[in-house]
């Protein structure tokens, strides 16, 4: 019996003294990593680098909307014979695409990586450019705004408030290695991400480019490189790698 109380005593000391090791590991973990980082700190990137990746998405999804669509009218317009009613509509369809790039609310600006840059360096200056061009470009929407659309947008801001509480309550039961590694994905997911999308930014630039360059030729040669012009990025590696995804046909 004796043997007993001291077996049961010796076990729950061993269990206390786990249960000490735990919370000493848990405190060292929330201090910080080899990265300098503090929990709040790593939480704070793991929401900027989400906000970026929704708002990039976005971009992504608009770019390649829009080049794909002038893909599938030019292969309609191949059914017109007449030169000139063609001429029309090769100039309304790139016309259609090169107006996004005065929409600088609806296509963002990427920088290049910088030989020498880390893709996570190079993540978290592209997150701070685009950061900047969102709150410039939500300015200027804010001010044309009608009392209507405000009310939506109060709804709107309630949601996401009460969506990133959840976040954060999710990320706070995490430890910083878990959220690290989490961001790690994250990155590594927007670096494809940000490649993909420079790729297709810099097709519609191009296009607006050679566009305007056009402007200075006759109707005849024109309508020759207004053809050449879609041709090209309908054999560009960037918008074969779309047609990939969305199995062109």
């Amino acid at each position: 019996m004796r043997n007993s109380r001291i077996v049961r005593t010796s076990t729950n000391l061993v269990g206390k003294f786990t249960q000490s090791v735990r919370r000493i590991v848990q405190d060292v973990k929330d201090e910080g990593t080899a990265s300098g980082q503090t929990k709040e700190e790593v939480i704070e990137t793991n929401e900027r680098l989400r906000a970026v990746r929704i708002r990039l998405e976005g971009s992504y999804e608009t770019a390649k909307k829009a080049l794909v669509e002038l893909m599938r009218k030019y292969t309609d317009s191949k059914q017109v014979r007449n030169v000139f009613e063609r001429y029309a509509l090769l100039k309304a369809m790139i016309k259609q695409v090169v107006k996004l790039e005065t929409q600088y609310w609806t296509l963002v600006d990427i920088p290049r990586q910088e030989k020498q840059e880390t893709v996570p360096a190079f993540v978290l200056r592209a997150c701070t450019i685009m950061e900047k061009s969102h709150k410039s470009g939500g300015a200027a929407a804010g001010n044309n705004s009608s009392s209507n659309d405000q009310q939506k947008t109060s709804a709107r801001l309630a949601e996401e408030a009460e969506s990133r509480r959840e976040r954060i309550d999710r990320l706070e039961n995490m430890t910083i290695s878990q959220i690290e590694a989490e961001n790690t994905q994250m990155t590594n997911d927007l670096y494809r991400l940000l490649k993909k999308y420079t790729g297709l930014r810099n097709l519609i630039k191009e296009l607006k480019e050679e566009y305007n360059s056009s402007k200075l030729y006759p109707i005849v040669p024109r309508y020759t490189m207004l053809k050449d012009m879609i041709k090209d990025i309908m054999h560009n590696p960037d918008y074969m790698e779309v047609c990939h995804e969305l199995d062109c046909t």
